[in-house]
């Protein structure tokens, strides 16, 4: 479970998206980010926060948020992904999971008995200087948008 709350700063993050470019939290300095953990491309789940949120992209953008996923899939994965569904945001390949660890969503899971590590569906939404405005933990799949834009 992430020690990250409201009022702290964003930790900075780097890493690569789906087309191997670079991505930081600072490339969006003076905008609203939506920053989404999920633990896997094309899984149940996971098809449904994005094409959740892809089918809101209007909303969001209107509210003037940009949007960045991040899972431990790497950029190819992460192409196919975004080509499957005609997702229109970015997705972050946190392969060593560095970023996950840095905001605290890489834990210790249980499923059907057994132990393994993941990803803990998470949002953060930050604000334009970098404060983060909430942490959705209970993430609903399907309306996740709404979360957001009722938080």
């Amino acid at each position: 479970m992430s020690n990250i709350k409201q009022g702290d700063q964003a930790p900075a993050f780097q890493g690569v998206n789906q087309r191997g470019e670079s991505v930081s939290l600072a490339d969006y300095s003076g905008k609203k980010l939506v920053l989404y953990f999920y633990p896997k491309d094309d899984t149940p789940g996971c098809t449904a926060e994005a094409c959740n949120l892809r089918d809101n992209y209007n909303q969001l953008i209107n509210k003037e948020y940009a949007v960045l996923g991040v899972s431990p899939d790497g950029e190819a994965k992460h192409q196919k992904f975004i080509d499957k569904y005609d997702l229109p945001f970015d997705l972050l390949a946190d392969t060593e999971k560095e970023v996950c660890e840095m905001y605290g969503v890489w834990v210790m899971k249980s499923m059907y008995g057994r132990e393994y590590m993941g990803v803990a569906r998470t949002t953060f939404v930050i604000d334009e200087n970098g404060i983060i405005e909430e942490v959705i933990s209970k993430v609903k799949t399907n309306d996740h948008t709404s979360q957001i834009l009722t938080s």
